[in-house]
């Protein structure tokens, strides 16, 4: 049975391990969000350096600037679950009508949400919209450049069907009810549950796409995930 979510709300979900350095940038760029209802669900996967306490320091510092329609939920996981674990807690915790993804050593554009909520409300046959990005070094973040690898239409289907990748998992926002539908990604795959989630989307003939425009700025660091696992910048 579909669960009752709360009509327009957006729920972003977040998963942390230990990138506290960028964590002000990330919350700054969801409180200045155009779209004004919306959740943050924090899910800190136990974490070993100080990202709670600049989450909380953060809240502190700005919950004087939350409407009515916005809250954030800090929830510090006991023990380290991993990525898919962490963001299928948080897709659990979410009350929206729509679910966004923010990859915590990232930010977004302030129009983003407003521009994928009123991209699936005029598309009604697509569940999940992801957008098109830059990306930046820590060393140089005033240098962006936007990726190429992005794709659109009925593309997207054809990349994944032959073992592709072409949606950026940190720009993605789609139905709550697809999550009710589908569940989270894999905890089977380190390293590929985001290409697996999209997978799984297109198995349920879930619609997808993606927006051209640049809504999300993606960091370039030594620990970043894609790195960890793949040895390669994407771009």
């Amino acid at each position: 049975m579909e669960r009752a979510r709360t009509k327009g709300l957006v729920s972003i979900v977040i998963t942390n391990y230990n990138r506290a350095p960028y964590l002000t940038e990330c919350l700054d760029s969801l409180l200045n969000q155009s779209y004004p209802h919306w959740e943050i669900i924090f899910v800190d996967d136990a974490s070993t350096d100080n990202s709670v306490q600049v989450v909380e320091q953060w809240l502190e510092q700005n919950r004087g600037q939350f409407t009515p329609d916005q809250s954030l939920l800090l929830l510090p996981l006991p023990r380290n679950v991993g990525f898919s674990g962490a963001l299928t807690t948080g897709f659990f915790l979410a009350n929206g009508e729509f679910i966004a993804v923010q990859d915590s050593d990232d930010y977004s554009d302030p129009q983003r949400l407003q521009k994928q909520v009123q991209f699936l409300r005029d598309h009604p046959q697509i569940q999940l919209v992801g957008s098109n990005y830059a990306y930046f070094s820590d060393q140089e973040p005033s240098v962006k450049k936007t990726a190429s690898w992005i794709k659109y239409g009925d593309e997207i289907a054809r990349v994944y069907a032959n073992g592709g990748h072409c949606v950026c998992h940190g720009t993605i926002l789609f139905h709550g009810s697809l999550f009710d539908q589908i569940g989270g990604p894999t905890r089977r795959i380190g390293g590929a549950e985001d290409y697996e989630f999209i997978v799984k989307c297109l198995n349920a003939k879930a619609k997808i796409e993606n927006v051209p425009e640049v809504l999300y700025y993606y960091r370039r660091h030594e620990n970043q995930r894609s790195r960890i696992y793949y040895g390669k910048k994407r771009g």
